[in-house]
């Protein structure tokens, strides 16, 4: 009896077509909306001219202005995100019992599979200035009147860190817990002590999982407006907010569309610079360590 076979690729067929509908199709429409302009008050765009102007009126001060400070939160909510879910995540990788893990995973999940703008009016509701987090902390001590946090730049990086840190964590922990137990093992037999072996054995091999968390992290976040809109207010303006706010208020779709490709371009380059420097930085240790595998051998 003969088998139908098919060719192994047609597994990604549903992942490619996925992509090019949900990903490649908007973004070659925003692209297209990008070299038009907007023809009158009632109307969002046009295309039967097609030109760079919409390009030239978003590279304006106030954009780069935006775009700097949406930088800032991108890069500081991202380190912050991998400074706590390095912890986090190695000590449910290394030092948890196998049985206990997907409880762990659960948890950390859960909050993150409620509702995007729920969780964050919820940080609103928390840091809202006659708040109960306000009363605990006067009660407390730590303050005298009321919290003045909400609607700053501080608000919307605590919003940010709250809203992607899962995407931070998970990545992690599949990348320590692929470290095999024996390495670390063999690394301390060696005389390595725990910190050594940390930074030899254990964040090398784990790295790719380092670098894809980042990115999960870093590329959304650029892009969020949600968060600055509701927590931020005017002191919190991100890129997001701007590149919105000409779809939804000013109804200028071709303006929109070229912010939002100027901000992709801008988002594509810093997370390329970032890789490049963060690559001259572990150069040297990384000949020195070809060097002590070259004489091992």
């Amino acid at each position: 009896m003969s088998r139908l076979r098919l060719p192994r690729p047609i597994l990604a067929f549903p992942a490619i077509g996925w992509l090019l509908i949900f990903f490649v199709a908007p973004v070659l429409l925003v692209l297209w909306f990008s070299f038009g302009y907007k023809p009158g008050v009632f109307q969002t765009h046009a295309n039967d001219k097609l030109s760079f102007d919409r390009y030239a009126e978003a590279l304006n001060p106030t954009f780069f202005t935006t775009f700097w400070n949406t930088l800032w939160v991108g890069v500081a909510g991202t380190l912050l995100c991998l400074i706590i879910a390095f912890p986090v995540a190695y000590w449910m990788a290394a030092k948890i019992p196998s049985r206990y893990r997907g409880l762990l995973i659960a948890l950390v999940m859960v909050p993150y599979w409620t509702n995007f703008l729920v969780r964050t009016i919820g940080w609103q509701i928390i840091l809202a200035p006659h708040g109960w987090l306000s009363a605990a902390l006067n009660w407390l001590g730590l303050i005298d009147g009321s919290l003045d946090i909400l609607y700053t730049r501080s608000a919307v990086l605590l919003g940010v860190v709250y809203n992607y840190l899962p995407l931070m964590i998970l990545p992690l922990y599949v990348a320590f817990d692929r470290v095999s137990q024996d390495m670390r093992e063999a690394s301390k037999d060696l005389g390595a002590g725990r910190i050594a072996t940390l930074l030899r054995v254990t964040i090398p091999l784990a790295m790719p999982g380092i670098i894809v968390g980042t990115l999960l992290v870093y590329i959304p976040l650029m892009g969020d407006y949600i968060t600055a809109t509701v927590l931020g207010g005017a002191k919190g303006n991100m890129a997001g907010v701007l590149v919105a706010s000409q779809f939804q208020t000013a109804q200028n779709w071709a303006l929109g569309s070229a912010m939002a490709v100027l901000l992709i371009l801008l988002i594509l380059v810093s997370a390329a610079l970032a890789g490049l420097i963060i690559w001259l930085l572990l150069l040297p240790f990384n000949r020195s360590r070809r060097l002590v595998i070259g004489v091992a051998k």
